[in-house]
């Protein structure tokens, strides 16, 4: 290694408390990057709600020919994102499906057309395109044009959380190449096959928030990435690469800006608030496409683990293509397979149906097979703690648990019910299997209907 490549690496960083499961990563961290497309006469399913904010208004209705990259659905709301179609096809229906957020979310609903435009690279950006000739405005325009959400899991519009705010500047942009889930591994293929677009996004990134610093944060369980985003980024001024001790939850944006910046994020609040913004790796390459070739947010990188599934791997495919299509293409599951997860064992909800699609948040299909589950009966809290000393915002889960389950709502605000992130640390280290997130996701959503009125 170079002593200008040394002199980019900022050393081992890491937050406080968390866990270290298993990482799994294995089981596809090896396999390159496959393009899979729903076949001629298969349906692919467009939500008009893919991102926090209000959901976009369809633009287009039954029997309407499409084309791949034209917008179907979009809102006035600057809290939003619009949404497009994946493929020439031919609409079939507006309507409620199945959507991986458990209930039925307004959809277009397109049959693919037999013939679709040619494959475009997404390795490599055109030659000449320089990220230094775009101004902020233009950048984002670009993005919100593109639809494009943050594609970590939270899908929060990027356009949104890169415009300036003159009452809190932003300093520094965060690429979070972390993927600290256990299985998954979309980010970690990217970065060690594609980090040339994921480095260009980054640079729009901080052109368009304003920042003069830009850092790629990569957990050092992930070599062939760190090797591949250094080589291109080494050269690049105002970037630098921080490797972070591999833990869990160090993706999260809270405990990112506390182990890479050393800044600490006010409970409920955001990143934007101590002077920060954080993009994943796979909304950067997003952000440098929308840039270079104008090109909507219509695809992805998912990973597919987990010993129940035939063929483990990483997939890009289109937005709105079924997982129960995905599965079929790598192999089906197998005999062992017990439980679908849409994302990885720790945040990502199981589903009994698989005819949910892919959305632009969606980073894994994990299937589980019954040596990887960990089911079993909810036994009684014994006060061991372990929630408490494994929370990475400082919670006690337990008490918010009891709370919730004796729809005491005021005590479980007064336990900071809101500042929870939905981790999962708590419910890991429980020796009681107390679904200690799944009460927290109760206690917020009764917050919600309470509000609501």
């Amino acid at each position: 290694m170079t002593a200008t490549a040394t002199k980019k690496i900022i050393g081992k960083l890491s937050f406080g408390q968390g866990v270290h499961p298993p990482d799994r990563k294995e089981l596809s961290a090896g396999r390159a990057v496959e393009v899979i497309r729903a076949a001629g006469g298969s349906e692919v399913v467009v939500p008009l709600s893919q991102h926090i904010g209000a959901p976009c208004t369809a633009t287009v209705g039954p029997k309407q020919e499409v084309k791949a990259g034209q917008e179907v659905g979009r809102s006035e709301a600057f809290v939003s994102a619009p949404v497009h179609s994946p493929a020439n096809g031919v609409v079939k229906e507006v309507a409620p499906r199945p959507h991986p957020s458990g209930v039925k979310a307004l959809s277009v609903v397109i049959v693919v057309a037999e013939e679709q435009p040619e494959e475009q690279s997404w390795r490599e950006l055109p030659e000449g395109f320089d990220p230094a000739r775009w101004e902020g405005p233009a950048i984002l325009e670009a993005i919100r044009r593109a639809g494009i959400v943050g594609q970590g899991g939270a899908a929060f519009p990027t356009a949104v959380k890169l415009t300036p705010n003159a009452k809190k500047p932003v300093d520094t942009v965060i690429l979070n190449g972390c993927e600290c889930e256990p299985y998954l591994t979309s980010d970690q293929r990217l970065m060690a096959e594609a980090p040339g677009p994921m480095a260009a996004g980054l640079e729009l990134a901080m052109r368009a928030a304003g920042a003069e610093r830009g850092i790629i944060a990569i957990e050092d369980n992930k070599p062939e990435a760190i090797n591949s985003v250094l080589e291109v980024v080494k050269d690049r001024p105002g970037i630098q690469l921080a490797i972070c001790q591999t833990k869990y939850p160090q993706g999260g944006e809270r405990q990112l800006v506390k182990a890479v910046l050393g800044r600490v994020a006010p409970t409920g609040g955001l990143p934007l608030d101590v002077g920060a913004a954080v993009v994943n790796a796979g909304t950067a390459s997003a952000v440098a496409w929308a840039c270079a070739a104008g090109r909507a947010c219509t695809e992805r990188i998912v990973a597919v683990s987990g010993e129940g599934v035939s063929k483990p791997g990483n997939y890009r495919v289109w937005v709105g293509m079924l997982v129960g299509d995905l599965l079929e293409r790598c192999g089906g599951l197998t005999a062992a397979a017990t439980k679908v997860l849409l994302g990885g064992p720790m945040t990502g909800p199981s589903t009994g149906r698989l005819d949910v699609p892919i959305v632009k948040g969606s980073s894994g299909i994990t299937v589980l097979s019954r040596g990887e589950s960990r089911d079993g009966r909810e036994e009684g809290c014994i006060r061991c703690s372990r929630c408490v000393d494994a929370c990475p915002v400082r919670l006690m889960p337990t008490r918010i648990a009891q709370a919730v389950k004796a729809r005491n709502l005021e005590s479980a605000r007064q336990y900071d019910l809101m500042a929870c992130i939905e981790c999962g640390c708590c419910a890991y280290v429980c020796p009681s299997k107390i679904p200690l997130v799944q009460y927290v996701r109760t206690g917020k959503m009764m917050e919600r209907m309470m509000k609501q009125g």
